[in-house]
């Protein structure tokens, strides 16, 4: 399979069939060539009773990022998770874990973004607690407990990503088991804002 992203090399098949489609799907988003044929009713029906979703995506709630049109995808195809900031509260996890245990998907992406609003109140903010957005902040005041010289929100984002999948590995059994047999794998992305890309931590 030609490796035209410059995949890394431990990446299981399966998973990186997956990747490249939504990779292939987020060019055509910049491209404005968009294909995805999966919106209609008739694709709703189809998937009535069941779901068969290739990826899960845990996702930042904020406006201007939309994975089904990120990557050019249609109804049943992601297994979308969004929470501000992309934060791996309890919940968070369970249902990322949902997808990984119960749906069997191959791939999970973190997807965070520029201009973050939870990474520029958490620097605003940092160490206080002011008792506004608590479970928020605590999910990401340790990447600034790094002690890091992190000034710019769109780098602070993309290291709490990779933070993330730390969190994940450390805190699930079944994430971490299922990385482990190479059932599946864990992409961290990142959308730049300016050109629509979706790249590769």
């Amino acid at each position: 399979m030609e490796n035209k992203y410059n995949l890394p090399d431990n990446i299981p098949e399966k998973a990186k069939k997956e990747l490249i489609k939504l990779l292939d799907g987020n060019r055509k988003f910049v491209n404005g060539e968009p294909t995805a044929q999966n919106m209609t009713l008739e694709t709703l029906q189809k998937y009535a009773f069941h779901q068969e979703p290739y990826a899960v995506v845990l996702s930042c709630s904020d406006s201007r990022v939309v994975p089904e049109i990120i990557f050019d995808c249609g109804i049943g195809e992601l297994f979308v998770v969004r929470v501000a900031g992309i934060t791996a509260g309890p919940n968070v996890i369970e249902s990322i874990e949902y997808g990984v245990k119960k749906l069997k998907v191959p791939l999970v992406i973190l997807l965070g973004h520029d201009d973050c609003g939870v990474m520029k109140y958490a620097k605003e903010h940092y160490p206080e607690m002011d008792g506004n957005f608590t479970s928020i902040l605590n999910c990401v005041y340790p990447v600034l407990d790094k002690k890091e010289d992190i000034t710019c929100h769109n780098y602070f984002a993309k290291q709490h990503t990779i933070w993330v999948e730390d969190v994940l590995l450390e805190r699930s059994e079944i994430i971490r088991e299922a990385v482990k047999t190479k059932d599946l794998y864990i992409a961290k992305c990142h959308f730049d804002h300016a050109t629509g890309l979706v790249n590769l931590i």
